[in-house]
């Protein structure tokens, strides 16, 4: 950091309510949405570290809807840890440190929305999944994480961001991209649009669950990524969910599908060579067997049929985004190479293709977990 960036760093600190005398701050992690430093506070000789989050105010428009989700979800959670008796509760989930006028966000000078939470020690974190045992750590943890938020009756979450997880609308804006086609790409991507569109009115099936009610709402994470999981340094158990920016209402299997998604992909989510790009069954079904063992006592039947789906129609929505991003020329997501966004969208659709070459297995898989 140069001298204005640790000063601006320094103030921005300073307004929360922490004891004790700053030792160092530094950048923390690479994230592409929020900007993040660790900060070392000298508490009376122990050595406290803490996480400061700018928000990204162009992905979340109403950060202070985002933090006020996370107040809920991780209130909720401490105390359902408190009811049983848990030890290392603030190890257990996120932790905001409130500033110094009560409020749980700093508005600086210059319109940002900044947050503070209590660094969680001794943990590690994976970014490949390279087991099935690790899939099913994986799925049991986001079925306690959903099972615990299953009884939550405070106020309804916010919107963070509308319409995250709508099908129709993300098939209204291809069918807008594909109309301008800004770039002149839509005639070199007929064979991805013939596949898309052949299989649009399937993938509505949890947005026409949700609105038709044959789907609750409940709490979603959003972003069940393993990566998202902090995991016991000493013991291997998984300890924390992070990232709660996205939690909001919506249907629990939002999160499975999302989990399904990046658990069984065998290859990259950019990869090109598209031979490498399967659904691994045994994966899927370590995962969900994992999430099963948590999620039985508050799934209904449908949403336990529907979990094949889950993972299918989100595997769509991404293909679906991702397509509409490169017709419009790469306007979302951070591209690489001039048809990134294409790549990924065709890796999306490989991992779909590869799904239904094996549904007979997946369905039989989810027909036995029922029966038991």
């Amino acid at each position: 950091m140069n001298a204005a960036q640790e000063k601006e760093i320094f103030d921005v600190i300073s307004q929360f309510a922490i004891y004790g005398d700053l030792v160092s701050c530094k950048p923390l992690g690479n994230g592409h949405i929020n900007s993040t430093f660790r900060s070392t506070f000298n508490q009376g000789g122990t050595q406290v570290r803490y996480t400061h989050q700018r928000i990204n105010k162009e992905v979340f428009k109403q950060p202070d809807q985002v933090v006020a989700n996370i107040a809920s979800v991780t209130d909720f959670l401490r105390e359902s840890y408190r009811r049983e008796g848990l030890e290392d509760i603030s190890r257990r989930t996120l932790t905001l440190v409130p500033c110094k006028d009560g409020k749980l966000f700093y508005l600086d000078p210059a319109g940002n929305y900044w947050r503070t939470y209590l660094f969680v020690e001794n943990v590690t974190t994976y970014e490949i999944l390279d087991s099935t045992s690790l899939a099913e750590q994986l799925g049991r943890t986001v079925g306690e994480f959903q099972n615990r938020l299953a009884s939550y009756k405070g106020p309804r979450l916010h919107d963070t961001i509308p319409h995250f997880h709508d099908m129709h609308l993300r098939y209204q804006q291809l069918d807008q991209a594909i109309a301008s086609d800004p770039k002149g790409r839509v005639a070199s991507i007929q064979a991805e649009l013939d596949f898309l569109m052949q299989n649009r009115q399937r993938g509505m099936v949890l947005s026409d669950g949700l609105a038709s009610g044959q789907l609750r709402e409940g709490i979603t994470h959003n972003d069940t990524k393993l990566n998202n999981i902090l995991f016991d340094q000493e013991t291997g158990a998984a300890l924390c969910v992070i990232d709660l920016d996205t939690v909001m209402p919506g249907t629990v299997l939002f999160d499975t599908g999302d989990m399904i998604r990046t658990a069984t992909n065998t290859a990259a989510e950019d990869e090109r060579d598209l031979s490498k790009v399967t659904f691994n069954f045994n994966v899927f079904r370590a995962l969900i067997s994992g999430y099963h063992s948590q999620a039985c006592t508050f799934l209904t039947d449908y949403e336990t049929k529907l979990l094949p789906e889950s993972g299918r129609a989100i595997t769509q929505i991404m293909a679906v985004r991702m397509l509409t991003d490169y017709i419009n020329g790469d306007v979302y997501y951070h591209i690489d190479y001039p048809d990134h966004n294409l790549v990924r969208a065709r890796t999306q659709i490989a991992l779909m293709k590869s799904m239904d070459s094996q549904w007979d297995l997946i369905t039989a898989f989810i027909h036995d977990l029922q029966a038991n």
